[in-house]
């Protein structure tokens, strides 16, 4: 019990700004327990956005309440995923060789890629959220989401060898079966099993970590920390533009 109690932390730790100021062990079985539990963090910061959404949707306009949501979406992950997405889109946009490649992913100094990658990335996500809202949907389906969106980032670390045997990428898989991928997606599984379009959602994600993981296996050799928080922040906006597809034209 106490592996999993500071599994759960790790947890916040890594995903989230909360605050969780404990210092947790880094052992096997306490990084077991924190990919059990990505889901979990991605429900909770769900339901914080989506609690906030309930909060404001009277008082403000649509289309400042997505602003206000995607806002606090981002704040309460402290920007870490993004930070992938920019690394990543640096390092793609270089069309240099895979050594180049690794060595403009680890460098801290930010390229013109990733500045368009970021941009757009918030353009369609806020425009995503906008659509949803304005067709009436809940903003509790962002719990549900977020939580499909780091069962992704599991999945991936389970699926796909780390290219390199360094970094915490490759220190989280040395822990990692598919039993704990199995765990780690009973709760995003059981909060769409009443959600229309849940098994659309489900699908999708799978059809996109087995795409960009042989893209990832392809350009790459395999994964790193980056191209995991990349991950994320792209199946978050996969699923939103499934999630907006099937509220237009299937429920329409």
């Amino acid at each position: 019990m106490k592996s999993a109690a500071f599994g759960v932390l790790l947890a916040i730790q890594f995903l989230s700004r909360l605050p969780a100021p404990l210092a947790c062990p880094w052992t096997p079985a306490t990084r077991r327990w924190a990919a059990r539990v990505y889901p979990l963090v991605g429900a909770l910061l769900g339901a914080l956005v989506a609690g906030a959404g309930t909060l404001l949707q009277p008082l403000l306009p649509t289309p400042l309440l997505a602003l206000a949501l995607l806002s606090l979406w981002v704040a309460l992950t402290g920007g870490l995923h993004l930070d992938g997405v920019m690394d990543l889109a640096d390092a793609l946009g270089s069309n240099a060789p895979l050594e180049k490649r690794w060595a403009i992913m680890k460098d801290a100094q930010v390229g013109s890629f990733a500045v368009l990658a970021l941009v757009f990335l918030l353009a369609w996500k806020l425009a995503l959220l906008w659509a949803l809202l304005d067709a009436g949907a809940s903003p509790w389906g962002l719990v549900a989401l977020l939580a499909l969106g780091r069962l992704g980032g599991v999945g991936l670390l389970v699926t796909v060898p780390a290219a390199r045997a360094e970094g915490l990428a490759h220190a989280w898989q040395q822990s990692l079966t598919r039993v704990d991928l199995t765990l780690a997606a009973a709760l995003p599984l059981a909060l769409l099993a009443g959600w229309p379009g849940g098994a659309w959602l489900a699908a999708g994600l799978s059809v996109f970590i087995i795409g960009y993981g042989l893209a990832m296996r392809r350009v790459f050799g395999g994964i790193n920390g980056d191209i995991v928080g990349a991950a994320i922040e792209g199946g978050e906006l996969w699923l939103l533009l499934i999630a907006w597809s099937w509220w237009s034209f299937v429920t329409a």
